[in-house]
């Protein structure tokens, strides 16, 4: 569900091969396609699993809404969608996958009406376009595409049966990589796999089917271009004790980029990852970074505040601590495991995350975070042009 790698998509290459000039599309596509087709592009139950709901993630992302020429007023008003939707798409992410399938779909309905009210034909068009794009051959599989192509179900279930074999040999992969085991051989066969995905278009379509595609697609879009593709993040649930702190919120934070943790102070891992959040505390503060931890109890002992205070002052703790002791912040960011760090943006948007302990085995998610940290500071903070200034 989440747009984070394009590397089974047909690449840009191929869709250079297929455009046609955008005016000319979108004269085109304006007199043939039904408002209908342009709305949440359906798949049957049979092969919705297989592809991969976007919408979400694109119209997050600053470089579509300027692809898409939103006004400053429209972005205002589709931020304020997103402080309605963002709240339920971002816990998703751990429910089972129809669990989380029927919540895009909802979300994504509710993007949708807000398309109707708030954006011109041309721009829905244009998003429905680089939508396809990004869901690459599996596209192929949505009702409303298969219905303006003329696909069979024969053709359908061709591009079915590779997609399913692309996502054995990723989940083969993915197993073998936190088992640490060798992944040489599948990660070959992860790319043949893709690479059988990205022939079928010739391979399935017909001459004209094609021709009529790279009319649908447009203009080819950079989707390896996009930063921030994630939801805003959750508000903090106002809790009753906070060490190091006065409470804190995240709308109160607006202007700085916000490190928050989740850990527990008897947990082991947790333990390993210390050092860096004080090192964070001491080195980036002063460029506009927040460390904050969250500890969530998980053990009895834990959910002793003075407990919790004392391991703090112990371990050198100095950053604001916010204590989440009936584990409501927990469920607010659908956190799983202890400890896991989280990077919010000037803008309360997620950007980064990275679960259990930063050096875990030779890892350095410290420096990639790092990293992030120091983009997201490079980034403007958008307040004079939102309706979600800092308090």
């Amino acid at each position: 569900m989440w747009l984070r790698n394009f590397n089974y998509g047909l690449g840009a290459g191929a869709w250079r091969a297929m455009r046609i000039p955008t005016f000319a599309l979108m004269f085109l596509l304006l007199a043939v396609i039904p408002v209908s087709s342009m709305e949440s592009g359906s798949v049957s139950n049979e092969y919705r699993l297989l592809v991969s709901r976007q919408l979400l993630s694109l119209l997050h992302a600053p470089e579509i809404q300027q692809e898409l020429k939103l006004s400053k007023q429209q972005v205002v008003e589709l931020e304020t969608l997103f402080t309605e939707i963002d709240a339920f798409w971002f816990p998703s992410r751990i429910q089972s996958p129809d669990k989380q399938f029927e919540i895009i779909e909802s979300l994504e309905q509710k993007v949708h009406d807000w398309l109707d009210k708030h954006a011109t034909k041309q721009q829905q068009i244009r998003l429905r376009q680089i939508e396809l794009q990004s869901q690459s051959v599996r596209m192929l599989l949505r009702n409303d595409l298969a219905a303006e192509l003329k696909l069979d179900a024969k053709q359908q279930q061709r591009i079915a049966e590779l997609a399913k074999v692309t996502d054995e040999a990723r989940k083969l992969e993915q197993r073998a990589v936190s088992r640490g085991e060798a992944v040489e051989d599948l990660q070959k066969k992860v790319t043949e796999s893709a690479k059988a995905e990205q022939d079928a278009v010739k391979k399935v379509l017909s001459s004209g089917q094609r021709q009529q595609l790279a009319g649908i697609l447009g203009e080819s879009f950079d989707l390896a271009s996009l930063k921030r593709i994630y939801p805003m993040a959750p508000e903090f649930v106002p809790v009753d004790t906070w060490i190091n702190s006065t409470p804190l919120t995240l709308k109160g934070l607006r202007g700085k980029v916000v490190l928050v943790h989740f850990y527990a102070f008897q947990c082991h891992n947790c333990h390993a990852n210390f050092e860096i959040y004080r090192r964070w505390h001491a080195q980036l503060r002063e460029k506009g970074v927040v460390v904050i931890g969250i500890q969530t109890p998980e053990t009895a002992s834990e959910c002793d505040s003075e407990a919790v205070k004392t391991a703090a002052t112990e371990r050198k703790l100095e950053f604001p601590i916010l204590l989440d002791l009936a584990s409501e912040n927990w469920k607010a960011w659908g956190n799983t495991m202890w400890p896991t760090v989280y990077v919010v943006d000037k803008n309360g948007y997620l950007r980064h995350w990275w679960q259990g302990e930063l050096n875990w085995q030779g890892a350095t998610a410290d420096k990639t975070i790092e990293q992030v940290v120091e983009m997201a500071l490079k980034e403007p903070y958008a307040a004079k042009y939102t309706s979600r200034g800092a308090d």
